[in-house]
């Protein structure tokens, strides 16, 4: 079964963190002092907020996944649309240890799909080497290469 994962970036935790409480109905399952998860069963979603010195709004999203073969089946899905990604295995960031790879859809939005492998007691004792742990969360600069989107055309005057 796969989870649905959103991280947003924020500007003021604990005010953040009440309001998610207030709007999920549960406190966090995971609450640092500069992170918070809530593992959410209905919906069934893992979301996360971070005060890590990004820009505030939606970090990235993704998928976790219970198993090393359920993500072995997801990055074989993406393999085959050729879409191209960034795998990290063991990588160490959000204070957990994870198999991953990072996928960027074609306007630039960062997805993240990994399976759990353990807690870790640092956010990100070993960050993706692009993005020091002292920045937003564990998203690569660029998680693949893509060629430069045309601009779009503006609308409606």
């Amino acid at each position: 079964m796969k989870r649905f994962h959103v991280h947003v970036s924020v500007d003021d935790l604990s005010q953040n963190i009440r309001f998610y409480s207030a709007m999920f109905g549960v406190a966090p399952t995971v609450e640092k002092s500069d992170y918070a998860k809530w593992m959410l069963d209905d919906p069934r979603i893992n979301f996360a907020i971070s005060q890590r010195g990004g820009t505030a709004g939606v970090n990235h999203l993704g998928f976790q996944v219970e198993s090393a073969e359920d993500l072995e089946a997801l990055r074989a899905q993406v393999a085959g649309a050729d879409i191209q990604a960034r795998d990290e295995a063991g990588a160490s960031c959000c204070y957990a240890r994870s198999d991953k790879y990072w996928v960027q859809d074609p306007q630039g939005v960062a997805w993240e799909t990994f399976h759990t492998l353990g807690d870790i007691p640092v956010f990100g004792e070993h960050a993706a080497p692009a993005k020091p742990a002292s920045s937003g969360c564990c998203v690569p600069e660029a998680p693949v290469d893509f060629a430069p989107r045309p601009k779009p055309n503006a609308c409606c005057g």
